[in-house]
């Protein structure tokens, strides 16, 4: 199968987008945007191969009388287990290069006790992380850093005491090891994986091994790259096959609501307003000038300032019953600016609806100097997924441009990443 991929490496997630030849999407993939970009590129292009397969998998499955109904129980047995082998196989690389990281005068007479601490710690790694992938277990995250990180600490603590250890020597090997890991993305067979995941599963017989086998026998053929985003310029394609964020954004936006005429994305890093034709080219377009304020990372700073998760931001500020005026969005002086507000004692959630009022009416005012609100508008980037961004941008679109059809997709974190892939099909096949 001839596979086109978009790529949008965004300064906080790198996201990417499978397309066949017909511009059906197959699969998407995210991870964290790293130091080192080429990992945060191959990780997110992997993550959307592998939902690549999935997808595959369930148009085999759907054809099979016998699974009739429970093929998304199947799916998720499949893709879980999966993803127990992929974390299994990390670990194993993390348990080898944490052994190969104890070396220098600070583990001199000491490498073996080290070495069975260690040991110690990632059988029980091991054996919890079959608590970790169970069925019916929500996870705490996606990324294997995440995932390895608190159950090591809880474990490594343990094991160092039993053995009279001190724990922060582990903790300085893991906390070197994880990095080269991290930057690395998983090794392996990824059919095999599928393979061995389908032999731990809990469904199995003929009636899913045939078609899933069928499935994974299909190749997965990576006919044309397209790259954008915050860090596109690192990314290791040929210049020819790099597309602009607004471009990508554009098209993208497009692909997921034909009629949209204005895109507003409010990205980690920036925030753009742009205005779409009907096939979707950009005809005019506006972004925020010399830095983040109003942005994910404003946001991401925030959240660092109240001790609480990104996340968690959205939710408390929906619990507001007043908003508080916050006079500024610069990043800088946001942290002094909420100080205060607590000091003089405002309620968090009403210092947030006011934090997340700001960044919208900033927003606003972009999307004004790109000409305003027409016809459809879409709302993408990571901050769609917002509930309190969400509720101020409705009131603040209706009473400035009326009853206007507001499109927010569930998956609009990968519109410059669909874009690029609608970008790839366009070079080969038209």
């Amino acid at each position: 199968m001839r596979c086109f991929i978009g790529i949008d490496l965004g300064s906080t997630t790198t996201k990417a987008v499978v397309m066949d030849e017909n511009l059906q999407v197959m699969g998407r993939g995210i991870t964290n945007s790293r130091s080192n970009y080429d990992t945060a590129a191959a990780v997110s292009k992997q993550e959307a191969l592998i939902d690549t397969r999935l997808t595959l998998f369930r148009r085999a499955l759907g054809s099979v009388p016998e699974v009739s109904g429970k093929v998304d129980d199947i799916l998720s047995d499949l893709e879980r287990n999966f993803r127990h082998v992929q974390f299994l196989e990390q670990l194993e690389d993390l348990e080898q290069t944490c052994v190969a990281n104890i070396k220098g005068p600070r583990f001199a007479g000491r490498e073996k006790v080290v070495i069975e601490a260690l040991e110690g710690t990632f059988k029980r790694l091991r054996e919890s992380s079959a608590a970790q992938y169970a069925p019916g277990v929500k996870r705490k995250s996606d990324f294997f850093r995440d995932l390895a990180g608190a159950e090591f600490m809880s474990h490594g603590e343990a094991v160092c005491k039993e053995a009279g250890l001190g724990f922060d020597l582990i903790l300085n090997i893991y906390d070197k090891s994880i990095i080269e890991v991290e930057n690395r993305p998983p090794a392996g067979d990824m059919e095999g994986k599928f393979v061995r995941a389908l032999e731990k599963g809990t469904m199995t017989g003929s009636s899913i091994l045939a078609p899933v086998q069928s499935a994974l026998a299909i190749p997965l053929e990576e006919t044309y790259v397209v790259g954008t985003g915050y860090g596109r310029v690192r990314l290791p394609f040929p210049k020819e096959h790099i597309r602009s964020e607004i471009l990508c954004h554009g098209l993208g936006a497009h692909m997921m609501y034909p009629d949209t005429r204005t895109v507003l994305d409010i990205g980690g890093q920036d925030t753009k307003g742009i205005q779409v034709d009907p096939v979707g080219i950009v005809e005019n377009f506006q972004m925020n000038d010399r830095c983040a304020a109003g942005c994910g990372r404003y946001l991401g700073y925030i959240a660092d300032e109240m001790n609480m998760g990104l996340h968690e931001l959205g939710p408390l500020a929906m619990k507001s019953n007043k908003q508080v005026r916050i006079n500024s969005t610069c990043t800088v002086f946001a942290g002094a600016e909420l100080r205060d507000r607590l000091a003089l004692g405002e309620k968090r959630e009403d210092i947030l609806a006011g934090l997340h009022r700001a960044i919208i009416l900033r927003a606003m005012s972009i999307l004004s100097r790109a000409g305003g609100v027409k016809d459809q508008f879409t709302f993408t980037g990571g901050v769609a997924k917002n509930e309190a961004a969400v509720r101020e941008l409705r009131k603040l679109i209706k009473e400035n441009y009326g009853d206007v059809t507001i499109n927010i997709d569930p998956d609009s974190i990968y519109t410059g990443a669909l874009g690029g892939a609608t970008f790839a099909v366009r070079a080969v096949v038209n």
